[in-house]
């Protein structure tokens, strides 16, 4: 087995690493460790938008990366430490999370925490979450990846994730928000995430034979950094990836109410309505018209409200309060 622990906390680089990692070893057991900065990692069957905190998100710097393995969103900072694992299929079966969450739960058992795996795939303490994970395969392998979380800031997890489900209509994997807490809590004085790493990777190596521990070189580093330049870094894979969806949001604002359908196919604009009471000397339709084919973001909906005149349409009211409209 190769271990690596990721010198990075950026979370496009890392979610990357687990795709990067897919191509270079097609046959090697492996385990990644990686810590990352503020961060969302949105399942890939989801609906990013309908999955996170827009607002609160840009305002805190938050990064948003979509992974390559189904199930819900998950928050990630400094005090959560992440493991991948990397096996052939056809080894374990794939609806069985037992075996790799064994290291983590014998490690932590070991040192008094009582944790164990509930349902399919949720590691608990006391029957409050500290541990999610999700399986995916690809190129003839299986990963199975999962969060420990262990001094995370929980009020940015609560705000970071906090959505009106009200906005979305669309099929998209919702995520079950459980109980969470940090481990922190349980694990004895003086533990911190450096020392609780050190001991998983302490465990697996005791616990597999012929382990290999791997640090990245500068070749892999570049592949990795071009495979977020390409892909995980981009809107289109972390937003416009999302399945279909419809959004809908009202808002009041001087000039009346003003209340907005969208339907949106893989981040595109394909139908909006435009309802309310306010009073417009121009046909609303033709601004619906003009909405066609815009993405659903910021960066697309801002330079086209400001660049048309909004008072035409809608009466009093400015390119910030409409841009709120939606978001």
């Amino acid at each position: 087995m190769i271990i690596i622990d990721s010198p990075s906390n950026n979370a496009y680089f890392n979610i990357a690493s687990e795709e990067y990692l897919l191509y270079k070893y097609p046959e090697e057991d492996l385990f990644l460790l990686y810590v990352n900065a503020p961060s969302i990692i949105v399942g890939k069957f989801q609906n990013t938008l309908a999955e996170i905190n827009l607002d609160y998100v840009e305002a805190n710097d938050i990064a948003v990366v979509r992974r390559l393995s189904g199930g819900g969103t998950v928050y990630h900072d400094l005090g959560n430490l992440n493991f991948s694992f990397h096996t052939l299929i056809g080894k374990n079966d794939f609806m069985d999370f037992s075996q790799f969450t064994e290291p983590v739960i014998k490690m932590l058992n070991n040192m008094g925490v009582p944790a164990e795996l509930e349902g399919r795939n949720d590691l608990l303490v006391d029957g409050k979450k500290f541990s999610g994970n999700a399986k995916l395969m690809k190129n003839g392998k299986m990963i199975q990846h999962g969060t420990i979380l262990f001094d995370s800031h929980m009020e940015v997890l609560s705000e970071a994730l906090r959505v009106n489900p009200l906005k979305f209509v669309d099929k998209a994997v919702k995520s079950n928000r459980a109980r969470v807490t940090n481990l922190i809590e349980y694990t004895p004085q003086g533990m911190t995430l450096d020392l609780l790493k050190e001991q998983l990777i302490e465990e697996m190596v005791k616990s597999n034979s012929g382990v290999e521990l791997y640090t990245f070189t500068e070749e892999d580093m570049q592949a990795i950094q071009k495979l977020v330049e390409d892909k995980y870094s981009t809107w289109e894979w972390n937003y416009g990836f999302s399945p279909n969806y419809n959004f809908k949001k009202a808002i009041k604002v001087p000039a009346g109410f003003i209340e907005l359908h969208l339907d949106v196919d893989k981040g595109l604009i394909k139908a909006a309505k435009i309802y309310g009471d306010f009073f417009a000397s121009r046909p609303i339709e033709e601004l619906e018209k003009q909405l066609i084919g815009k993405q659903h973001r910021k960066e697309d909906i801002l330079p086209f409200l400001s660049g048309i005149n909004l008072t035409a349409y809608f009466g009093k009211v400015t390119t910030t309060e409409l841009l709120d409209l939606f978001l």
